[in-house]
Formats: C-alpha cells, sequence, structure tokens
C-alpha cells in the first residue's frame, strides 16, 4: 500500500494528476480478498482510522490471516475486540500483543501518544460494567486519545460522582456505562457541558430484560447532549468517543 501511496504522490508532485484526482484514487485503493474475508487497507485514509478485528466467531487461523495481511500493508497497531484467551495464546504464537482479559481486546503494536483536543471519560454506575468500560477506553487509546476511568459511580450512591465533577467538567466527551436502569447517562448529561454516549449494559436483575431496560431509559433521557449505542458496545462508544475528540472544524 505505502508504494501505491507514493506513486499518486509522485504524480501529484510531476503535474500528472489533481489533488482531487488522487484524493479519489486513495479512497478507492485497495483491498485484499481472503476469500473468507476482505480485509480493508485502506480504511484509516478514508475514515482516519484502521480497520478493526471483530474477534468473536472468527477462528484464530482466520485472525492470524487478517493480521498478517495488515501488519503487511504498513498497519502500525491493530486491535482485537471479544477475542477470547483461547484464541489469544494461539494469535501470541505469532504475534507480540497487549491481551486484556477483562474487555477482551488485543492490540498489536504500541497505543500512539494521546493528541486528541482533550480528555475521555470513561464512567460505569457499577463495578460489574467495568469490563464494557474497558472497551470502551482502551479502543479510545488505541486511536490517540487520553482516558480518565471513573468506576463504581453510580445513581445509587450519587456523592461518589459528584466528588468527580473537576473531571465530568473538564472532559471533551464522556462515556457512561451502567445497567441496571441505565440512569448513569441522564445525571451524567446534567452535569456535563460536552457530549455524553451511553452504553446500556446487559448487567441486572430478570426485569432488566438482558440490557434492554437501560437502553430504553437511556434512549428517553431527558437531559440534552446525549446519545446511545447498543447494549455492552463498549467499542462503539469508544470508537465514536475518539471521533469526537478529534473533531476540526472544516472549511
Amino acid at each position: 500500500m505505502k508504494t501505491e501511496v507514493k506513486t499518486i504522490l509522485e504524480k501529484v508532485s510531476s503535474g500528472e494528476l489533481s489533488v482531487d484526482e488522487a484524493l479519489t484514487k486513495l479512497k478507492s485503493e485497495p483491498y485484499k480478498d481472503l476469500g473468507f474475508a476482505k480485509v480493508d487497507l485502506h480504511r484509516e485514509t478514508v475514515q482516519g482510522y484502521p480497520e478493526v478485528i471483530y474477534g468473536a466467531g472468527k477462528t484464530a487461523g482466520q485472525m492470524r490471516s487478517i493480521v498478517s495481511e495488515m501488519l503487511k500493508s504498513g498497519c502500525e497497531r491493530i486491535l482485537i475486540t471479544r477475542l477470547d484467551g483461547e484464541q489469544c495464546e494461539i494469535l501470541k504464537q505469532s504475534f507480540e500483543l497487549d491481551y486484556c482479559p477483562l474487555s477482551r481486546t488485543a492490540v498489536i503494536g504500541s497505543k500512539p501518544e494521546p493528541d486528541g483536543i482533550g480528555k475521555i471519560v470513561v464512567a460505569t454506575g457499577g463495578t460489574s460494567d467495568i469490563p464494557v468500560a474497558e472497551e470502551a477506553a482502551v479502543t479510545a487509546e488505541v486511536f490517540g486519545n487520553e482516558v480518565t476511568r471513573l468506576y463504581d459511580v453510580g445513581v445509587s450512591g450519587l456523592h461518589r460522582l459528584l466528588s468527580h465533577k473537576e473531571e465530568i467538567m473538564n472532559a471533551s466527551v464522556i462515556v457512561a456505562v451502567a445497567g441496571m436502569e441505565g440512569a448513569l447517562a441522564s445525571v451524567i448529561g446534567g452535569l456535563a457541558d460536552c457530549p455524553v454516549i451511553a452504553v446500556p449494559t446487559s448487567v441486572g436483575y430478570g426485569a432488566s430484560f438482558g440490557g434492554l431496560s437501560a437502553l430504553l431509559s437511556m434512549l428517553n433521557s431527558c437531559a440534552g447532549g446525549v446519545s446511545v449505542v447498543n447494549i455492552d458496545n463498549g467499542f462503539g462508544a469508544g470508537y465514536l468517543a475518539g471521533m469526537i475528540n478529534h473533531m476540526e472544524a472544516k472549511k
């Protein structure tokens, strides 16, 4: 991929291609068809972040092939989500990776220095919500964001959250992760002057319906500036928070 990009840039320099023509070519370049997967090798050029591997449902052999293609194309770091320990041990035979069993994420390559416009706060209602929160936090860190973790600050003990008002007020984005009735997102939304991304979790007793109760509560939040991702979707929240934290005015 680097050779192809260099060729395009050289043609721009020589006047063979206009800037707009080069941009079109860069956005339409290439993917690798492995039969079982079409690896998007130009995701970072198009969207700013490289493709992320969703580990659940894939064999270790399939992931090994995908990772190999991404590294061959020049990808500096790779995030794998929903990776179980057994798959991780197999992948470790081929690659150096940093595995977090709590969030079930693996990172190949080092995390970059944070270059976002501010800090992302990841908060949880309870300790049981931490696995989803860690998926969000690791995702945000892999994409160049500084993350502050505020865990077990749910509304059943509101003083715990209020003791962190400084972190909340200074955040550029907040990810609020909660199960049960999912009230944390509304409370934080009423305190913060930044976007709040609510993540309902499947934590809760029978009537929580596997996170549906928290999801509906968050969707019906009366606090402005609160958006909601799917149940247990820490990755989606961390990715979106990272995008917001890197926004610049488009002229």
